[in-house]
């Protein structure tokens, strides 16, 4: 006999299972029965949820209430966060957890059926790794009782779900902001989170986008629009569009698919660019697209497309990354890989990728190039920490004091840009080398890592600097 009932329901994921079973797929099921059993599990029963079933590295799980929901989803996702520290990215286990309260049926033998179930399952599907994603619905209940930052994405088209939802996704290990008051400055701006709010949504001014960052505390701002300025962070921003399969076949139409995903992964380590979610970019899956309108349509200064090729029992995956304002090429390349082991080449390559595309890469000396080449009366603060990083590079007493002037300038138009502060306190460190008093330097040094450390905790080359 069905019931229709209104449910808290929980719907959860491995993110990159595939890729993790294999490459080892028996260490991979051990150390998850190992988490179902030591943390996942006793959490559930913890805060009185029902495990309806699992779907292999999935499960889906009803509660009593929101509230009760969101505290088993951030327990689990901070013993994460604690398991997974000094794992190299490819073997940690993360999680993209969705939840919604709705209408759903419940079957005589206690499944779950109905939107209320599919909708969870959708917003599980477009949460970043180690995220939640709430359902307004769902949100509504637990709004008061968050202690983390929160990003609104706005009315989103989920798959399969006639009407758009309002999604709102928590970052653990970000905390909340309190709000500036009334009489606050416009430049006074809060520290924010990490996340990546989905591409596409362009406010049509600087102001609207400051009422959207003090109400979310984002750390991402918007990118800068002209007559914005400065102390508006314009920071690199990235697609990537899924890749092309070149063979046409089911298994390499796999690796591509998981190619994708895995190089969204590896990019979003680098705290100073933004990357656009998978689910925003899966619309231009296998059409002929104009890379300029992709910039437009997505907000985004660089997009990255490739192709996976298979012949034989030989693989073929190229890549090449492009400027969106001006359809310029400013990287590419090719690998030519054995296919007998597709996941460890997806994997490899994924890396690969990030370390040539991120902090140091491609994109980094790309985005340092572009601030030489803006106006000086406009800089942003987050042009004058990328000339700082230039300057510092140099590797020089010269470029060591320039770099000092262009921190501490940055740090003066935008006082919540962390890793400014960052590179301010190593850099007035690095002076010693120059002649400049250890003493004196290295008391000022100090406060500027400990005020990083204040402004983002939960960046670990914050601590890494202050250490």
């Amino acid at each position: 006999m069905e019931t229709r009932k209104i449910a808290a329901i929980l719907v959860s994921d491995v993110v990159g299972y595939s890729r993790l079973a294999g490459a080892d797929e028996d260490r991979t099921l051990a150390r998850l029965r190992a988490l179902r059993s030591d943390l996942i599990d006793p959490t559930i029963a913890l805060h009185h949820g029902r495990i309806v079933k699992r779907t292999g590295d999935g499960s889906l799980i009803e509660f009593r209430s929101v509230v009760d929901a969101v505290r088993c989803a951030i327990e689990v996702q901070t013993g994460m966060v604690e398991r997974n520290a000094g794992l190299p990215p490819e073997r940690r286990i993360e999680f993209r957890v969705g939840i919604h309260l709705g209408d759903v049926v419940e079957e005589s033998d206690g499944d779950l059926m109905g939107d209320g179930v599919n909708i969870a399952a959708r917003l599980e599907g477009i949460a970043n790794p180690g995220a939640i994603c709430l359902s307004e619905d769902a949100y509504r209940q637990v709004s008061g009782r968050l202690d983390m930052a929160v990003a609104d994405l706005g009315p989103t088209q989920l798959k399969n779900i006639e009407r758009p939802i309002r999604v709102y996704s928590l970052q653990v290990g970000v905390p909340a902001q309190a709000k500036p008051s009334a009489e606050a400055k416009p430049s006074e701006k809060p520290p924010g989170s990490w996340s990546r709010v989905a591409g596409g949504r362009i406010l049509g001014a600087a102001a609207a986008a400051l009422v959207l960052i003090l109400a979310v505390g984002a750390w991402h701002f918007w990118p800068r629009h002209p007559g914005s300025g400065p102390g508006l962070v314009a920071r690199a921003s990235l697609a990537v569009l899924p890749f092309a399969n070149i063979a046409g076949d089911e298994a390499t139409g796999r690796l591509a698919d998981g190619l994708t995903e895995d190089i969204i992964t590896d990019l979003s380590r680098y705290r100073n660019m933004d990357v656009t979610s998978h689910n925003s970019t899966e619309r231009y899956k296998g059409k002929a697209v104009d890379v300029r309108q992709v910039g437009k349509e997505l907000n985004v200064r660089y997009v990255l497309e490739g192709s996976v090729q298979r012949d034989g029992d030989q693989l073929r995956v190229t890549a090449q990354l492009i400027d969106a304002a001006n359809d310029a090429h400013l990287w590419s390349e090719r690998w030519d890989k054995p296919s007998k082991d597709f996941f460890a080449v997806q994997s490899d390559i994924a890396s690969q990728l990030g370390n040539r595309l991120g902090e140091a890469g491609v994109i980094d000396k790309a985005e340092q190039e572009a601030a030489h080449r803006s106006r000086p009366d406009n800089f942003s603060a987050y042009e004058l920490y990328l000339l700082g990083r230039s300057e510092a590079l140099r590797m020089s007493a010269d470029g060591n004091a320039k770099a000092l002037e262009l921190f501490e300038k940055a740090v003066a138009a935008d006082p919540r840009l962390a890793r400014a502060w960052a590179d301010l306190a190593y850099t007035r460190q690095n002076s010693t080398n120059y002649g400049r008093d250890p003493w004196t330097v290295g008391a000022k040094a100090l406060v500027e890592a400990r005020r990083v450390v204040e402004i983002d905790p939960s960046d670990a080359g914050a601590h890494a600097t202050l250490g």
